[in-house]
């Protein structure tokens, strides 16, 4: 249902997706969702905001999922969980920002909420609980068409109404980017900017008291323990030695983390880095975040299976199987000494941070349904011993190719602005992507954009195909997880 500008309809579902929508072309700025939630008008503390640096709230009810684009259209996707949203939140505003120029160069601007669940909400004895519905099914949708100088927008929200939740369209604009429109919230972010044009007439003139702000990079160099589970997977190749003292996958007990002293709050970071086949490379020497922990997070969902016939239609059949989608992140790395090895799931090759390979893989999420994704941690504080890590994904099971896969490839350093970027529409019949290279030149790090789809030999393996891309030069055996 479209909405104009000021309406409101009710949200009769137990989880949404919301779409945040544009038409791609040159020269038009890349848009990021983002998500506020409010009690009495401000947030209550930084953690309250949910964005690219800031992917997930703390109660889990709200998320960043990531962008897609298909047929010359982007989309950023924000999930909510409205029977999750703490008792205490009164609203969830929605809101877009633009990187690289204005609304005004944005066409086709529009925010859809769509069925996640196929369950109307509310609780037992409630109108409407339990009430099957069409899962994606597109509950509301609002249209911006007036946006002309504005670099922020607050395109709508979601907000309680006698136990329910309801959508309101609102289309205000900020012309100070989502730095204006963020602190006008009561966030404290590290470039604040002015004030907005206009603040949201809902919003009251005092801010409550501040609280910590929880940091989007990682702050201890402590990998998580894995927990790896040995299950029947498809065949696939685990390194036949180790390339370095001990084994490359082995899980070496780390030292206890070092405590940080107490400090000040750390504002939101709200710059970043979006690496495009224009510009597919960034120095982290140049962005000062050559020390600490690097973050590199994969995160990914599925398209709507394509309608029609074609090649399309049968990447879509090839994805469709009866076990769950179980994509494996993976990083080949070469150290200065010349030692060479992977990090994976398979073989339980889980790495080490504080020993060589300084590469860690937190764990592997078998279904997709981890909000966080998968995620490798390198300890830069070693980068002088790294020349090179490629990072790669692997389908180990699910599916035979990433035809209808939206993924976006996230590496936050724990100093310096985050790097991102979105995989290509893969339109080969490709188990196996290379992501990024992380280089050392000897004068600077540097950070590669790959996105770059490999078909296999027929008998080769995903990983050996990977190596042989890139000239690693390993030795491979069969190996299962």
């Amino acid at each position: 249902m479209s909405m104009p500008k000021g309406g409101n309809a009710p949200v009769e579902a137990g989880a949404v997706r919301i779409e945040l929508s544009w038409r791609t072309g040159p020269g038009v700025p890349d848009v990021d969702a983002s998500a506020l939630l409010l009690a009495g008008g401000k947030v209550r503390d930084d953690g309250d905001f949910v964005f690219y640096n800031q992917p997930a709230h703390a109660s889990g009810a709200v998320r960043h999922e990531g962008k897609r684009t298909a047929n010359g259209t982007a989309a950023d996707v924000l999930a909510v969980d409205l029977t999750a949203v703490e008792p205490s939140i009164e609203r969830v505003v929605l809101a877009a920002s633009a990187d690289g120029g204005t609304f005004g160069q944005v066409p086709e601007l529009s925010i859809r909420v769509l069925d996640a669940t196929g369950t109307k909400a509310g609780g037992a004895g409630s109108p409407g609980a339990g009430v099957a519905a069409s899962v994606g099914a597109e509950l509301v949708r609002f249209d911006s068409q007036d946006a002309t100088v504005e670099t922020a927008f607050v395109l709508g929200e979601l907000y309680r109404r006698q136990g329910g939740w309801k959508f309101r369209a609102v289309g205000q604009g900020y012309d100070r980017g989502l730095a204006g429109l963020a602190t006008d919230y009561g966030i404290s972010v590290d470039d604040p900017g002015q004030a907005p044009v206009q603040p949201p007439a809902s919003a009251p003139a005092q801010p409550p008291a501040s609280a910590p702000a929880q940091p989007p990079a990682p702050t201890s160099l402590q990998p998580p323990a894995p927990a790896p589970a040995a299950v029947p997977g498809a065949p696939a190749d685990a390194p036949a030695h180790s390339a370095t003292p001990g084994q490359p996958g082995a899980s070496t007990p780390a030292p206890p983390a070092h405590t940080a002293s107490p400090s000040a709050p750390t504002p939101v970071r709200l710059s970043k880095v979006t690496l495009t086949k224009d510009a597919p490379a960034v120095s982290l020497t140049k962005q000062g975040g050559t020390s600490g922990a690097l973050r590199v997070n994969l995160n990914w969902q599925m398209r709507p299976a394509p309608q029609g016939s074609g090649w399309g239609r049968k990447l879509s059949r090839a994805l469709a199987g009866p076990a769950a989608l179980d994509l494996d992140l993976g990083a080949l790395y070469e150290l200065t000494d010349g030692s060479k090895g992977v990090v994976q799931a398979l073989g339980n090759a889980f790495g080490s941070l504080h020993t060589p390979p300084y590469v860690h893989l937190d764990g592997d999420d078998r279904t997709g349904a981890v909000a966080a994704g998968e995620n490798l941690t390198v300890n830069l504080d070693h980068q002088h011993l790294i020349k090179r890590i490629l990072f790669f994904v692997t389908i180990y099971e699910g599916a035979r190719s990433f035809g209808d896969l939206n993924a976006t490839v996230t590496l936050t350093p724990q100093r310096g602005a985050p790097v991102d970027f979105s995989l290509d529409e893969c339109t080969v019949p490709s188990n196996v992507c290379a992501l990024a290279l992380l280089l050392n030149t000897g004068s600077e790090l540097v950070v590669q954009r790959e996105a770059r789809y490999l078909v296999p030999e027929r008998g080769v393996s995903p990983q050996r195909t990977v190596d042989q891309a890139y000239g690693w030069g390993m030795r491979w055996a069969p190996g299962r997880k």
